[in-house]
């Protein structure tokens, strides 16, 4: 696979790296003049829309709103509750910058378009398998963006990023994506290091988001507090962490941070991924069709592997985490800390609030009219995530072009209440899993053409 940076070219060690790193350390807004806008108003105010009202969306408005010369202006979701819930916090947190009257909120499907077209920045943060059409129309409309990770779940949603990715660069549209480690000054200052070769060439790297289960919203639960029996459809989009199809599994949804820090690290994409993983200890009718265990072996094309760990078990070691083997020594990314072979240990003291610092920098590069496109290290990243789960799902050795050029769409190709989602439940209520070196499954997860 060959990756490519936000002019289209190749992508090489040198200016992957140049471009995750450059934007950090502008000037804050504050500083900024009215006339170096890069938004449709040449206005000291910055219109924000939000886009999925949930605990991520929420949390990341009230970042961007930290920043100065920011207002919400529009904020949509599927759910009532849930749209109500989030400004009335957002407003106790922020009042003067919460602007969204009753006509500027926005309930359904496609309300998305109505929200988006009242803003210069959209905060994109639905379940990720909304996530490219929504980015594709906040390009559309020239819009500037933050979107959550990760981008997609699938490969046909990452080419529909890429695509919308380039059109963003073309527009001259500024693009973040909530991979913060990025904007942390401890995990920049030891990514460097690294590449500076304080502990040689890198030979391996091990990354790990082993703990527990984030959160389940049990149907029976949902139905009792809701007063109401639930379509299949609302069910799965208010558990949505459990269906493929809107959360991509949780090594697409969490360990894409791990996975992530460990491409930066490497300045490169993975080309093949061989793994195994299932579900051995969260069962039940609730946990839908995504597996508890995952591990991955990534290989690079120059032959160094990352091994992966990602488990949410009771009851076992944890670690979110990520380590490097250095052909001088070693390093733990995320502790931020190197140790030389033979030489004294290095730790960085620097400390930054990267779900704040990576709104600052976006509103930054706005201002500015920087080049900044985080949009296809996000793409590329998320690919690496969904080609472990792949790995995993077939048992098989996968490559991140298959992946990438896979026809298994898991989005619905209907969109309403009523409609089926792409997983059912069986006759006992339980959802069917991905069984690895079973050919009807690997059919399911590669398309209808994978030699089984």
């Amino acid at each position: 696979m060959k990756s490519s940076d936000s002019s289209g070219a190749p992508i090489s060690r040198r200016n992957f790296l140049a471009g995750t790193t450059a934007t950090v350390g502008t000037a804050m807004l504050g500083s900024l003049t009215a006339d170096r806008f890069a938004h449709a108003q040449a206005s000291d105010t910055v219109r924000v829309a939000l886009v999925g009202c949930g605990g991520r969306g929420s949390g990341a408005a009230s970042d961007a709103l930290q920043v100065s010369g920011t207002k919400l202006v529009a904020a949509v979701d599927i759910f009532e509750d849930r749209l109500r819930g989030s400004i009335n916090r957002l407003k106790q947190q922020r009042s003067d910058q919460v602007d969204v009257p009753a006509d500027r909120q926005f309930i359904g499907f496609e309300a998305y378009k109505e929200a988006i077209s009242l803003a210069d920045v959209v905060i994109l943060a639905t379940p990720p398998g909304f996530r490219p059409q929504q980015f594709e129309e906040a390009v559309r409309q020239g819009k500037h963006v933050f979107m959550e990770k990760p981008v997609a779940v699938d490969g046909p949603g990452i080419r529909k990023v890429l695509a919308a990715a380039a059109e963003a660069k073309k527009k001259n549209l500024k693009v973040g994506v909530g991979l913060q480690r990025h904007h942390e000054a401890g995990y920049r200052e030891t990514v460097q290091r690294i590449q500076d070769g304080m502990i040689g060439d890198v030979a391996a790297m091990r990354c790990y988001w082993n703990g527990n289960t984030p959160w389940v919203n049990r149907r029976e639960d949902l139905e009792k507090n809701l007063g109401r029996k639930l379509t299949e459809m609302e069910y799965q989009l208010r558990n949505w962490y459990y269906f493929v199809w809107l959360c991509g599994d949780h090594i697409v949804e969490q360990h894409i941070h791990n996975l992530d820090v460990c491409n930066w690290v490497k300045g490169d994409y993975p080309k093949f991924a061989y793994g195994m993983g299932g579900c051995e200890v969260r069962k039940g009718i609730d946990y839908g069709e995504i597996f508890d265990h995952h591990a991955v072996e990534f290989e690079y094309a120059d032959g160094v592997r990352m091994f992966s760990q990602c488990r949410h078990q009771l009851g076992c070691w944890n670690s979110v985490s990520e380590h490097v083997i250095g052909s001088k020594g070693i390093a733990n990314v995320g502790a931020h800390t190197l140790q030389p072979t033979g030489a004294e240990a290095w730790r960085s003291r620097e400390r930054t609030n990267g779900y704040t610092q990576e709104h600052v920098d976006l509103f930054a590069a706005i201002r500015s009219n920087s080049d900044y496109n985080e949009a296809f290290n996000g793409a590329y990243s998320t690919l690496t995530a969904i080609l472990g789960r792949v790995a995993t799902y077939t048992g098989r050795k996968v490559s991140a072009e298959q992946v990438l050029n896979s026809d298994i769409d898991t989005f619905p190709t209907n969109l309403s209440w009523n409609a089926n989602p792409p997983s059912l439940p069986l006759e006992d209520g339980m959802y069917r899993l991905a069984i690895p070196g079973n050919a009807e499954s690997i059919r399911r997860v590669l398309g209808s053409t994978a030699e089984v």
